[in-house]
């Protein structure tokens, strides 16, 4: 997929949450789902009332914002939300596009303790839709949820397996990520 452009990596059935979030400020979580919709998209972003008139899509986007703990929230506009549920909108997003893949870039980044704890149960109902692949920072996080795991050192894999095998790797038990096993 290196060099595709996003539109043709989206068609892959690949979509991602960004570190930095992407969100449009100015729209309502509904909106910037709507917005991520593959029906949407195959319209080619027309005016916004008309495609935002349909019930259908209106529907599959509340349905996306009910997966993450956002049905309440779709007319608030995503500056409004608190920084964990523009995290949840972030990946709410990524999720409308029906991926087979999701990959999270630091999902966990500037989340506290309930924020992390949210996002734990989110990512746990999800596994069972989709393959995730997360870029993360957060052992506890990662150990808690991966089925498999990479430690990547300067570009290099350090160590691959399970929770389970990284937990017995003598590298992983020496290093700061020990503790974390």
């Amino acid at each position: 997929m290196t060099g595709l452009p996003s539109h043709a990596i989206a068609r892959k059935g690949v979509s991602r949450s960004f570190q930095i979030m992407t969100l449009f400020d100015e729209f309502s979580a509904r909106e910037n789902v709507l917005a991520a919709l593959p029906e949407f998209r195959d319209r080619g972003f027309d005016a916004s009332r008309a495609v935002t008139a349909n019930k259908d899509w209106k529907g599959s986007a509340d349905s996306v914002l009910a997966d993450v703990n956002l049905a309440e929230k779709a007319d608030v506009k995503a500056k409004e939300l608190s920084y964990g549920e523009r995290r949840a909108l972030e990946i709410a997003v990524a999720t409308a596009q029906r991926p087979r893949v999701l990959c999270l870039d630091e999902p966990t980044s500037g989340l506290g303790t309930d924020g992390v704890k949210r996002l734990s149960e989110l990512v746990r109902r999800l596994k069972g839709k989709l393959t995730i692949v997360a870029i993360e920072h957060d052992m506890s996080f990662l150990f808690s949820l991966a089925d498999r795991i990479s430690v990547i050192h300067w570009g290099q894999v350090i160590a691959r397996g399970t929770p389970a095998q990284l937990r017995e790797n003598e590298w992983v038990r020496r290093s700061n990520l020990g503790k974390f096993a």
